[in-house]
């Protein structure tokens, strides 16, 4: 799959022909569908497909212009997403109360060493609006003094700063299917554990009473089912025997930081592609430039080999059984 197709996605109530329609508006003006992938959650449907426009016979903002009329007639939101909207990366960053890996997000975008705008930050907590508010960062607290996030006025906020892509540092609340819909592989959340190990709540509380000796963090794109999106990038640290939950948190804090930013890389400069449930770096992109999982020097001490190398091929292997 190339890597400058379009991005086309409908939102809205399930309706017959919706998808003949769509289609067959995309077939009348040279469009070429490359994939097309579609589901309904909790009585919303969504369809995201990628199509190649470099043939199309209209131009961008006719085509436009006809899905939005298309969208209205069907009553459904349909929005586009050409390469080219995609050359300025804007972030919005969801947060909670943790501040570490907002920090080190605002650090790298302000360096350069993360080229993103950081146009927003979304809360359902005030408890972060100090490390932006000195910023020219708008600070939005949507939640309702209990921590229930207003998800509609999320939508409107997303809208309006134009985002191309959501981070959630460390949000703790889960996300519903008109915001995971809409911005599907657009939405990258950082877990404090290696998935598919420990999902959902108090992952290094599980980790500690499981007595794991390896623990570790996991960015990975967000889906509909909580913690089990496409993996990007996971880092592990070990967990000594006597070590507390603070201990564990104190080790995995930083690679948090470390893993989201990572990934927001990788996303941002288009080098993984998702296909399938899974992620991959795309032809062409250089593995070295990237730490996915483990160290240089972790790696180094992996064995080069396996241990059984005599086995008779026409013994059956125990292990195999």
């Amino acid at each position: 799959m190339t890597t400058d197709l379009t991005e086309i996605t409908v939102i809205g109530g399930d309706k017959t022909g919706l998808i003949a329609r769509v289609t067959t508006l995309l077939f009348e003006r040279g469009i070429n569908i490359e994939d097309l992938d579609q589901a309904v959650r909790d009585g919303l449907f969504r369809m995201s497909m990628r199509v190649d426009t470099e043939e199309m016979t209209c131009e961008a903002d006719e085509l436009r212009s006809a899905l939005l009329e298309l969208g209205r007639e069907l009553g459904v939101d349909i929005q586009v997403r050409f390469p080219s909207d995609r050359e300025t990366q804007r972030i919005a960053v969801c947060v909670t109360k943790e501040s570490h890996c907002l920090e080190a997000l605002m650090e790298a975008a302000d360096d350069g060493d993360l080229d993103v705008e950081i146009a927003a930050v979304i809360s359902n907590r005030g408890t972060l609006r100090h490390l932006v508010e000195p910023t020219d960062i708008p600070f939005y607290d949507i939640g309702d003094g209990k921590g229930s996030p207003d998800e509609d006025r999320m939508l409107d906020i997303l809208a309006e700063h134009e985002i191309d892509l959501i981070a959630l540092a460390r949000y703790m609340r889960i996300l519903g299917p008109k915001i995971v819909f809409r911005y599907e592989d657009r939405i990258i959340n950082i877990h404090p554990s290696l998935l598919p190990a420990f999902p959902g709540a108090a992952a290094y509380r599980q980790a500690k009473e499981e007595g794991v000796r390896i623990g570790g963090v996991t960015a990975h794109y967000v889906t509909t089912d909580l913690d089990q999106g496409p993996i990007i990038t996971q880092r592990a640290f070990d967990i000594p025997d006597d070590a507390t939950i603070d201990d564990i948190k104190a080790r995995g804090q930083p690679l948090e930081a470390e893993a989201l930013l990572e990934a927001i890389e990788l996303h941002t400069d288009d080098t993984v592609a998702v296909h399938r449930g899974r992620t991959s770096l795309r032809d062409g992109a250089d593995a070295e430039e990237y730490q996915l999982g483990l160290p240089e020097t972790a790696q180094a001490a992996n064995p080069k080999r396996p241990v059984d190398t005599a086995l008779d091929a026409d013994v059956p292997n125990a292990a195999d059984d």
